[in-house]
């Protein structure tokens, strides 16, 4: 069985000419003719070169991995029972879906509140984060969670202010902060502000902490989706100009007086710009951890990406020795952003087998005593049922689990929506449910109830993200009241069951068939 898609994909605007005929180990047509115009990956790369190794069109696309790895949560199975009840009576009247709290809380001191159990991960400088992060922080603060400002967002900011090597200002970061604080209820989530390399020598982080208001800072070492720095493409020289002078990688070289005349020619149509690579050792990383506490930060995050399970060895020891509030580890696979196309799909641990390692080095710590940070779950979870197995794959351990693609999808197809009511042109598949706001999001009367005349001031792509989150906790609701457990911190690793020897030996959960043996074995000779 071959688990990669080669030398064609949606992904790189790209297909091969005999559709039915491909080689499966090299994705090339089984006949390659002269005379073709190149539609597949080797072809466009013979004219578009290095523009073919992201996915197409940046600024409004989001990507993931097509690659069909061989373990997934499809592999589980949620295991109900009908008997008895965990954080409720065991009463028929009582005992019902709706009783059951989704809600749970994080940090050293359980100081940040969550409505849900599932937070947004960074989404930082790429155009479709920033167009969309109206829908975004609007939506994470009606629905209580943790809202996450990606890395590069200063830098990036054409309005920015920086002296002396260090951000004074930013309108983009400041109202991104804004947009969420101005909207969140009774204490429940937080913005979290994410720092790569550059960030971190900007300043990015002492500044939303002294400036905005910001107690939540999140360290980051990487993603589920890329082994390198964030990329976005640039379309303006002078801006390339400037970020290259602020200390990134930008190719081609936009002080190349041979580079500009192409520019200007038309030779080529955007600019790439890299972050530099991090480098993570155990001394730097506590003493940066020191630094943010001492800067006045209250909860100190890690969010660390797909690397070899040393790296992750090393994530969860120093997050224990540091005392970080939450650790998130990233499965390979997704991206919000303008990773390689190749390296989204063929670098890095999947989300189940990188969770298992974790679970296993977390219980490893926690044997020995030693502290136990909180931990968020991420890598392609998008529905409830991925939520609920995530959660019991990690536990006790893991608190939350972390989503990005999926609630930008909300937050698009709700500004999409806002936009064709507004203009009188409501798609046929939409308008069976009506022609207004009102009638079309299903969440929309509760939320005009609740705000009154503020609910104007609610984005449709807002809306968008809330009504998601309202239908995954339902369904996390239903779930868990099958299996009897009517509040997150009594769902078990036992309450899920792997359906495949594979998937058993990599996660250490039971096989199907060896559930509740013992069990059964009393009952049977009762």
């Amino acid at each position: 069985m071959a688990y990669t898609k080669l030398n064609r994909s949606a992904a790189t605007l790209t297909k091969n000419r005999t559709e039915g005929s491909i080689s499966p180990f090299s994705g090339m047509c089984v006949t390659c003719v002269d005379g073709c115009i190149g539609m597949c990956e080797i072809g466009k790369s013979a004219y578009r070169g290095h523009e073919v190794l992201y996915p197409q069109p940046f600024g409004i696309i989001t990507a993931a991995s097509e690659k069909d790895y061989p373990v997934d949560l499809s592999h589980f199975s949620i295991m109900g029972t009908a008997v008895g009840a965990y954080g409720v009576e065991a009463d028929s009247d009582k005992a019902t879906f709706p009783k059951v709290t989704v809600e749970t809380s994080v940090g050293h001191d359980k100081g940040i509140k969550l409505k849900v159990p599932f937070v947004l991960g960074g989404m930082g400088s790429t155009n479709v984060a920033k167009q969309n992060w109206e829908g975004l922080a609007i939506g994470a603060a009606l629905s209580g969670t943790i809202l996450t400002v990606g890395e590069n967002v200063c830098a990036m900011d054409d309005e920015s202010e920086i002296k002396n090597g260090r951000i004074v200002r930013s309108p983009d970061m400041e109202n991104r902060i804004k947009l969420f604080q101005d909207w969140q209820e009774k204490g429940y989530g937080t913005v979290a502000v994410q720092a790569n390399v550059e960030d971190t020598r900007l300043g990015v982080q002492e500044y939303v902490i002294e400036k905005l208001g910001v107690t939540a800072v999140e360290m980051k070492w990487g993603q589920g989706a890329k082994d390198i720095g964030g990329e976005v493409k640039i379309k303006s020289l002078k801006k390339a100009q400037e970020l290259r002078k602020r200390g990134y990688i930008v190719l081609p070289d936009p002080e190349d007086p041979n580079v500009i005349k192409a520019f200007e020619k038309g030779s080529f149509k955007e600019f790439e710009r890299h972050s530099r690579l991090g480098m993570v050792e155990e001394e730097s990383f506590m003493q940066r951890a020191e630094e943010l506490r001492r800067a006045g930060a209250k909860y100190v995050f890690l969010k660390t990406g797909a690397y070899r399970p040393a790296d992750l060895a090393r994530a969860v020891k120093y997050a224990s020795k540091a005392k970080i509030d939450l650790l998130t580890v990233d499965g390979a696979g997704g991206g919000t952003g303008m990773s390689p196309w190749r390296m989204m799909n063929e670098w890095g641990i999947p989300s189940v087998e990188i969770w298992s390692l974790l679970y296993q080095y977390l219980r490893k710590l926690d044997e020995n005593g030693e502290y136990i940070p909180d931990t968020v779950a991420a890598g392609g979870i998008t529905f409830e049922d991925q939520i609920y197995k995530a959660l019991a794959l990690g536990a006790p351990y893991f608190k939350a689990v972390g989503m990005a693609r999926s609630p930008l999808a909300a937050a698009m197809v709700g500004k999409t929506i806002g936009k064709r009511i507004e203009e009188g042109q409501v798609p046929v598949y939409v308008e069976r449910f009506g022609d207004t706001t009102e009638e079309i999001f299903v969440t929309a009367t509760e939320l005009k109830t609740k705000y009154k005349e503020r609910f104007k001031q609610i984005p449709t792509g807002a809306i968008g993200v809330y009504t998601y989150f309202q239908r995954l906790s339902q369904g996390m609701r239903q779930l868990m009241a099958g299996s009897r457990k009517f509040a997150l911190e009594y769902i078990t690793r036992d309450d899920i069951a792997a359906l495949t020897r594979d998937a058993a030996n990599i996660s250490d959960i039971s096989y199907v068939l060896d559930v509740d043996k013992e069990e059964v074995e009393k009952i049977l000779k009762s």
